[in-house]
C-alpha cells in the first residue's frame, strides 16, 4: 500500500512577525552588549603578532641569503685552492645554492606558523609525481651528474657529439651548451650525449691533418711527394716530429690517390687544413701533375 503525506500548509511555514521582531532585537542586544574594547585589544594584539611574524620571517630570509651567499664564497675559494674543474664548482655551487635556498624558505614558512611536516609531504607527493612525469629530465640530470664525475669534456674543449662540434660553453645540471664555429649556441640534452660516441679534440696537444690529392695516371708520383713535401716543410706550424708523410693511398677508377699526412697544434688545424688544400690546387699544376676528371673508357666493337 502506498502511503501519501499530505504536503505542509504553506501559511505554516511563515513567521510571524513578532517571533522576527523578537529575533532581531536579541540580534540588537548582542551587539549592544558586545565588548568594543576587548574586541579592539584582541584584534590589535592578533595584527600585531602577525606583523612581528612577518618581520621575524623577513628578517630570516634576508640574514639567511646573506649566509648562503657567504658560504657560496667560501666553498668557491675551498674549490680555487684545490684547483677543481670549472664544470664541477658551477655545477657544486648551484646544488648547494638549491638545497640551501629550499631549507631557507621552509624555515621562513615554519616561522609564519605554517605546518611544515604536511608542507614537507606534499613536496614530496608533487615531488614524486612530476619526476614521474619528467624522467627524461631526471635522466638529464643523472647524465649531467655523470658528465661532471667522468669528465670526458671540460669547459673550453672541442668536441664533436650528437653530429653537432664545437666549443664547450658550460655543462649545466640538464644539457651541455656548446659554440659552433659559426658562433651558433647549441643545447644538448646531458643523457643524450652522456651515451652518446664523444670525439674530443682536446685532450691531446697535437692533432693529424688529412689531406686526399688524386693525380692523373702517368704522373710522377714522386715528384708529387717531393713538392707536397717542400710544400709542408715551409710551413713552421706543422711539427717536424712526426714528419709530414705522402703515401699512394688507393689507385682509383680516374685517379692516383695520394694520402697526406702531417701534425699540427690543435689550434691551427683548421687554417693548416684550408691554407693547404688550396695551396696544392695551385702548385701542384706548376710542378707537371694534373688533376684528372672522373672518366671511363668506352670500348666500341665493330661488326
Amino acid at each position: 500500500m502506498w502511503t501519501f503525506l499530505a504536503a505542509e500548509d504553506p501559511a505554516s511555514l511563515i513567521v510571524p512577525d513578532s517571533v522576527q521582531k523578537a529575533h532581531f532585537a536579541e540580534a540588537v542586544e548582542k551587539i549592544a552588549n558586545i565588548d568594543y574594547h576587548a574586541l579592539l585589544q584582541s584584534l590589535l594584539s592578533e595584527s600585531v603578532w602577525i606583523l612581528i611574524k612577518i618581520l621575524i620571517a623577513l628578517a630570516i630570509y634576508f640574514i639567511g641569503r646573506w649566509v648562503v651567499r657567504r658560504i657560496l664564497k667560501l666553498v668557491d675559494v675551498a674549490m680555487q685552492h684545490r684547483n677543481v674543474d670549472i664544470s664541477l664548482r658551477s655545477f657544486t655551487r648551484n646544488t648547494i645554492s638549491t638545497v640551501f635556498t629550499l631549507l631557507l624558505v621552509l624555515i621562513v614558512v615554519s616561522t609564519l606558523g605554517v605546518n611544515v611536516t604536511s608542507l614537507i609531504a606534499v613536496a614530496s607527493a608533487a615531488t614524486l609525481a612530476i619526476g614521474m612525469a619528467l624522467s627524461g629530465t631526471a635522466q638529464n640530470f643523472a647524465g649531467g651528474v655523470m658528465i661532471l664525475l667522468m669528465k670526458p669534456y671540460r669547459i673550453g674543449d672541442v668536441i664533436s657529439a650528437q653530429g653537432q662540434s664545437g666549443t664547450v660553453r658550460d655543462i649545466k645540471l640538464f644539457s651541455t651548451v656548446i659554440t659552433t664555429a659559426d658562433n651558433q649556441t647549441i643545447y644538448i640534452p646531458n643523457n643524450s650525449i652522456a651515451t652518446a660516441i664523444i670525439d674530443n679534440y682536446s685532450t691531446a696537444e697535437l692533432r693529424r691533418v688529412d689531406w686526399t690529392v688524386g693525380i692523373s695516371y702517368g704522373d710522377d708520383v714522386d715528384a708529387a711527394r717531393k713538392a707536397i713535401l717542400s710544400m709542408l716543410a715551409a710551413d713552421s706550424r706543422i711539427m717536424p716530429d712526426p714528419a709530414p708523410v705522402v703515401w699512394v693511398a688507393a689507385l682509383a677508377d680516374s685517379s692516383v690517390n695520394l694520402s697526406i699526412r702531417a701534425w699540427v697544434k690543435n689550434g691551427d688545424y683548421w687554417n693548416v687544413f684550408f691554407e693547404h688544400n688550396e695551396e696544392f690546387y695551385k702548385e701542384l699544376p706548376k710542378q707537371g701533375l694534373s688533376f684528372p676528371f672522373p672518366q671511363m673508357d668506352v670500348h666500341m666493337k665493330q661488326e
